[in-house]
């Protein structure tokens, strides 16, 4: 099956691409959850959430886009079709007014996991990176550090598809070994998007493992799995070739006792400023 990654279009299970290694026979074991992110830079974990919570909050957000006239008429709302002219939507902030999605991002269940992995206690951040991705759309390859890096660097990246999300609706794709690109770590990753007006590092996966070696990596995904990952773990997504928006939204979590980056926490956090 060929699927476009970035602007690439590239084979599953081919040369350039590879499928994401579950952690589930893991998940009851810190110190080795702990070990594989070391390991492999990244932790997919199925059914880390409630998927009928994902979903109500799922639909709580169709109906928000839907009052928006961003749904098709005559569709099942569930279903997510784009309505026409309509394009990606970002929905980034503290989403009070939904609710069952802050249920899921910042419930017992996920701070505790935090909790547990980080031995001390965690916070998120308030800010949240909702987004509803249209046909045609895709996110370039970047690191996460670049956008959130005035605080600690120990960051947490949860990335959660809110509903079931194919190869061909363009989940995520994370470039196998990144975390140790040292030389991509001292240039690239020592920018701030704001301060030097930079952002994604390519819309070309290959350009990055051409250069620093490594392969991508994705995988079908379905409401209630997440990839979590560090602030040095190169990522894009595949391009969604559906008339069917992929709503996903990043979260971010961290040691209550580091400093956090102030963009993007406190009640009205200010998001990107100079």
């Amino acid at each position: 099956m060929m699927v476009k990654v970035g602007s690439r279009e590239l084979e599953m299970n081919g040369p350039n691409l590879t499928e994401l290694r579950s952690s589930n026979d893991i998940l009851h074991d810190m110190a080795a959850l702990q070990q594989r992110m070391v390991d492999d830079g990244y932790l997919l974990i199925r059914g880390f959430h409630d998927r009928e919570q994902v979903l109500r909050a799922r639909m709580t957000i169709l109906e928000k886009m839907d009052r928006n006239g961003k749904i098709a008429r005559d569709t099942l709302l569930e279903e997510g079709v784009m309505a026409d002219g309509s394009k990606s939507i970002f929905m980034g902030g503290t989403n009070e007014d939904l609710p069952e999605l802050l249920n899921v991002l910042n419930g017992e269940h996920v701070m505790r996991f935090f909790d547990d992995y980080l031995r001390e206690h965690s916070l998120t951040y308030q800010y949240k990176w909702l987004r509803a991705v249209g046909k045609g759309d895709f996110t370039g390859a970047h690191y996460d550090i670049v956008y959130m890096g005035r605080g600690t660097q120990n960051v947490y990246t949860v990335w959660s598809p809110i509903g079931d999300v194919p190869l061909e609706m363009g989940g995520l794709a994370i470039c196998l070994g990144s975390h140790r690109f040292e030389e991509l770590k001292r240039s690239y990753g020592t920018k701030d998007s704001d301060r030097d007006a930079i952002g994604h590092y390519t819309d070309d996966p290959l350009v990055i493992t051409e250069k620093f070696g490594g392969k991508w990596a994705t995988t079908a995904f379905q409401a209630g799995d997440v990839l979590i990952f560090g602030m040095y773990l190169l990522h894009c997504s595949l391009e969604n070739t559906t008339n069917q928006y992929r709503i996903s939204v990043d979260a971010r979590y961290q040691s209550a006792n580091e400093k956090v980056d102030e963009r993007w926490s406190g009640k009205k956090p200010r998001g990107h400023f100079k």
